[in-house]
């Protein structure tokens, strides 16, 4: 499957070395404050017996952590996540061989200075807490690579953020940022940077002179433009603009030829620059929730894509040069006013997915038989009576959706889906089933209800999907016999 734009990958490489500890776990969820806080003193005890390096105390109802935390001198790991903690012990800071500090989805509003200590500190996760500021003593954690500090109530970032010289993802997302401070110019290793959710009305210029920054994430703040130096940017492959006020594709993105993955999602855009089309190393671009009514024939220059998500637009037709995307496995377009699909379509033969509920669709061309990868096709709320005899050539399909459609009747060759294990047919105006759909011997799941069936009959459907296909199966054999 696609790489789904916004990308992630360091994120995901810490979550893989996070959860890979063999630490004790207390009991989930403890309530009673007093009694979380003795159980975390016993675990903390038995873990000094036993010498262990990664600790879980999350999820236990803490409001406190016991000072004897400070004793654990050889622990690498210490989890804190979902707890209650308004403040941590100055003994944390004796833990000088921590890599990995876990404190999100706490109540923290200051981290003591002492947290300068853990100088060998690699991760450091602080979101959805109350922090307002760090401490001057963070600057000497030199060594730390991951910063997480979504969800908190930043209004200004402390300009002691720029000594952390080895970050190399920073995570801000999700809080009341205006500006950056000057001194985030020094994190020459930053390869991440998410500001999503905050207040920026302008590409801040530190972002500009980030020379190692592969991923920008801007989405969701108040931009209008941005300027013309973000060509700078010559590392950039993940660039994440939606929920801006942005009118049109910025045309200095369309500079940003390493982009690998793009997003103007929310954006109000009701035209697709053609210069889209230069953007030849895309793999994921993602146009959901917009106004467009078209898209421009360069599209078809985009041959690496891998993920096209154009989803709840006003779009009425595909162009023919759409059938060019044959690196598309995964295609959205969910709640448009597509009346019909080129026969082009069919040139999408790496297809898995594909998404087209919700739109004015009468019929679906006999090339739709060619997409012979495909895994899932949503096609609910249509207008669709009838199906191509070719519908039986999707020899990959696992789920079909078809709910909601003017169905009247479906092809035999339905039984060549061989793989089915989904079907919905739900408010349709089937009155029978074809008997060869009882050879689908892996379908699990058969949606029926709002048809005027009568064939098989109301009692047989009442008994559930297997005396559906068992019925049906009769019925191919009394016709065979015949």
């Amino acid at each position: 499957m696609t790489k789904k734009f916004t990308c992630c990958w360091i994120l995901l490489t810490i979550v893989a070395v996070v959860l890979s500890g063999t630490g004790p776990r207390p009991a989930a969820h403890a309530q009673d404050p007093d009694a979380a806080y003795r159980e975390a003193l016993n675990i903390i005890q038995k873990a000094k017996e036993t010498g262990i390096t990664d600790l879980h105390l999350g999820s236990m109802g803490l409001a406190d952590l016991p000072p004897e935390i400070g004793q654990l001198t050889s622990l690498r790991t210490l989890y804190l996540n979902d707890n209650a903690l308004t403040s941590l012990p100055p003994e944390i800071g004796q833990l000088a061989n921590l890599k990995g500090l876990l404190l999100s989805r706490n109540a923290l509003i200051s981290l003591p200075p002492e947290i300068g200590q853990l100088t060998n500190l690699e991760r450091l996760y602080l979101s959805e807490n109350a922090l307002t500021d760090l401490p001057l003593e963070i600057g000497q954690l030199t060594n730390l690579e991951v910063l997480h500090l979504e969800d908190n109530d930043f209004a200004n970032l402390p300009p002691v953020i720029g000594q952390l010289a080895n970050l190399d993802a920073l995570f801000l997302e999700d809080n009341d940022l205006t500006s950056l401070p000057p001194e985030l110019v020094r994190l020459a290793s930053l390869q991440e940077l998410n500001l999503s959710y905050n207040a920026l009305t302008s590409l801040p210029p530190e972002v500009i002179q980030l020379a190692s920054l592969q991923e920008l994430n801007l989405s969701y703040n108040a931009l209008t433009g941005l300027p013309p130096e973000i060509i700078q940017l010559t590392n950039l492959e993940y660039l994440s603009l939606g929920g801006n006020n942005l009118a049109d594709l910025p045309p200095e993105v369309i500079q940003l030829t390493n982009l690998k993955g793009l997003s103007l999602a929310d954006s109000d855009l009701a035209n697709l620059s053609s210069e889209v089309g230069q953007l030849v190393n895309l793999e994921g671009l993602t146009l959901t929730n917009n106004a467009l009514t078209s898209l421009p024939p360069e599209i078809g220059n985009l041959t690496n894509l891998v993920g096209l998500y154009l989803s709840h637009n006003a779009l009425t037709d595909l162009p023919p040069e759409i059938g060019q995307l044959t690196n598309l496995e995964v295609l959205f377009l969910e709640d448009n006013d597509l009346t019909s699909l080129p026969p082009e379509i069919g040139q999408l033969t790496n297809l898995i997915r594909f998404e087209l509920p919700d739109n004015n669709l009468a019929s679906l061309p006999p090339e739709i038989g060619q997409l012979t990868n495909l895994k899932w096709l949503y096609l609910e709320d249509n207008a669709l009576t009838s199906l191509p005899p070719e519908i039986g050539q999707l020899a990959s399909l696992e789920e079909l959706y078809l709910s909601g459609n003017d169905l009247t009747s479906l092809p035999p060759e339905i039984d060549q889906l061989a793989r089915l294990i989904w079907l919905y047919l739900e408010d349709n105006d089937l009155t029978k089933l074809p008997p060869e759909l009882g050879n689908l011997i892996y379908l699990q799941r058969l949606k029926l209800s709002g048809n005027p069936l009568e064939s098989p009959p109301p009692e047989i459907v009442d008994q559930g999907i297997g005396a559906i296909l068992a019925y049906l199966r009769d019925q191919l054999e009394n016709a065979g016999s015949e």
